[in-house]
């Protein structure tokens, strides 16, 4: 298990080549690719790893090449503002006044436009795609196996509009490199023989994938420390000591750290990390709710999405995972019960049928998200020896693993496999608020 030092523990002083900030999916990818490449890595992690608190615990774990759209779409806007009268609605932002959440309306809504949305597309669907190849290895049987499903997705449409626009959509995603297809009735019966959809139609992809969460990040999390790469559980970072262009230590509630290279890959926890070092970034935390219940007897074999409801279904064996809505609400982690009652709702409508089951879980967790809905994946000008590995949204399991393997190629000053300039720090400007760098 990562380590975790007792509370009566002297703080210690570490000299790791490299220190991860952030020991969740998106951390841990980044210390597994340095340790390959020979770097002594220490991660610190502000609670424990795979705990609730994480963004990577209770979400509904789909990766594969489904749902590489961003966030920024044309039409947006204009359904934001009707969604933004109902609070049960997939998309909500809470009304508040609060300067960081308007500047980043202000550059969502100039991403919202069908060249930047077709661009981030092809990134986003590159990112997951090699991503799904690192998974495919990663978890073969003799390894990671049991913790990742690729049997193929689902995606319904209760409406004959949306069922439409999809299908008008399939050839220019195929053509893309997406192997999604419209089933008919009988296919959709084959596939999931069980459930009793009240549809006008579907797709499916073959690609469609899901880990199983938090067990996947918990063994990864056993694989990565058996690679040698140091795990040091609540240990949240307290401040840095900084010469010039250079970090010469970072200090946490476990001990000094003093390492050649620092990687901020903390979530949602990122920004106000990065502003202890003068750095501002657009990142607002959306919160996302699941909602795990015992598997009814008719539950679906296969994950499926609820396209207009924007809402997923996950089988986890006995349990089965329902998860939706993106809240811009702050750093509030209260759970409303309007918004689970919304998805459950939503559920309902696309499969009446569905017998109610016991909860075992209600979880809300944040996705770290930019306005374009793409990670900050680079060197931050301010510092000659700090990358940022933030801001991968609400398909951050997806883009994780080639992710990791970028920002080790950067700190590493290897070729990247990618074109890096998508995913620049400063593309919204890089300085933090003067009254809050510290």
């Amino acid at each position: 298990m990562p380590t975790m030092l007792p509370p009566d523990a002297t703080p210690t002083r570490h000299d790791p080549d490299v220190l991860v900030i952030g020991g969740g999916i998106v951390g841990l990818f980044c210390a597994y690719y340095l340790r390959l490449g020979g770097s002594s890595v220490a991660v610190v992690e502000r609670g424990s790893v795979g705990d609730p608190l994480a963004c990577s615990y209770g979400n509904t774990g789909f990766v594969g090449t489904q749902g590489a759209a961003p966030l920024a779409e044309p039409g947006v806007p204009a359904q934001g503002l009707r969604w933004l009268l109902n609070p049960e609605s997939p998309f909500y932002i809470k009304p508040r006044l609060d300067g960081e959440l308007l500047r980043w309306l202000w550059h969502f809504r100039r991403a919202c436009n069908d060249r930047d949305a077709q661009a981030t597309f092809h990134v986003l669907l590159d990112m997951k795609k090699r991503s799904l190849d690192i998974l495919r290895e990663l978890c073969a049987p003799d390894g990671l196996g049991s913790t990742f499903t690729e049997q193929g997705m689902v995606v319904a449409f209760k409406t004959p509009q949306g069922f439409e626009k999809a299908c008008r959509s399939v050839p220019q995603t195929v053509a893309n490199g997406v192997p999604l297809r419209v089933l008919d009735l009988g296919e959709l019966r084959a596939l999931e023989p069980g459930t009793e959809f009240d549809i006008h139609g579907a797709l499916y992809n073959e690609e469609g994938a899901y880990l199983h969460v938090p067990d996947f990040v918990r063994e990864f999390a056993r694989t990565v420390e058996d690679m040698g790469v140091e795990i040091h559980t609540q240990a949240e970072v307290t401040g840095f000591e900084v010469a010039g262009r250079e970090i010469r230590q970072v200090r946490t509630t476990r001990g000094d750290f003093t390492p050649r290279e620092t990687v901020i890959a903390a979530g949602a926890w990122s920004a106000e990390c990065a502003r202890k070092l003068g750095i501002g970034l657009r990142l607002q935390p959306a919160k996302g709710y699941t909602i795990t219940v015992k598997a009814p007897h008719n539950a679906p074999r296969l994950p499926i999405l609820l396209g207009e409801g924007k809402v997923a279904l996950t089988p986890l064996g006995d349990r089965l995972r329902l998860g939706g809505t993106l809240e811009l609400a702050g750093m509030d982690s209260t759970v409303s019960r309007r918004r689970v009652d919304g998805i459950l709702r939503t559920v309902r409508s696309y499969l009446p049928r569905l017998e109610t089951a016991e909860t075992i879980e209600v979880w809300s967790g944040f996705r770290p998200c930019t306005p374009d809905s793409l990670p900050f994946m680079g060197r931050a000008d301010s510092y000659r020896n700090l990358s940022l590995a933030c801001g991968h949204g609400h398909i951050g399991l997806g883009l994780a693993p080639v992710g990791g393997k970028l920002v080790a190629q950067i700190v590493t000053g290897e070729r990247p496999d990618m074109d890096l300039a998508p995913f620049r720090v400063g593309r919204y400007g890089g300085r933090a608020p003067r009254r809050l760098r510290r």
